[in-house]
């Protein structure tokens, strides 16, 4: 070892601050990711159902594709994330109008 072992210590803890703090922040990307999923599902069934009544849904934050065939209506919802972009899908049959 050195003879003098002035600041080691403060460097050690200045880089355990930091990978701490980047591992917090990847917890947190990573719930608020989770949370943007799963209001990509709630927003394409809710949009599904929606359009197999005949009512239109929008959403601001939320790009939304409706496709119908075969008496089912299939939505396609990409919202984005913390972490790259929730996508999600839903399929609903057509009711009679």
């Amino acid at each position: 070892m050195w003879a003098d072992d002035r600041g080691s210590v403060t460097i050690e803890a200045a880089l355990s601050l930091a990978t701490l703090i980047i591992v917090a922040a990847g917890i947190v990307a990573g719930i608020a990711t989770m949370a943007a999923y799963i209001a990509a599902i709630d927003i394409a069934g809710a949009a599904a159902r929606a359009h197999a009544i005949g009512v239109d849904y929008e959403s601001a934050r939320a790009d939304i594709t409706v496709s119908e065939q075969a008496g089912l209506v299939t939505v396609q919802v990409k919202l984005p994330a913390a972490i790259g972009t929730a996508e999600a899908t839903a399929t609903y049959p057509v009711e009679f109008r």
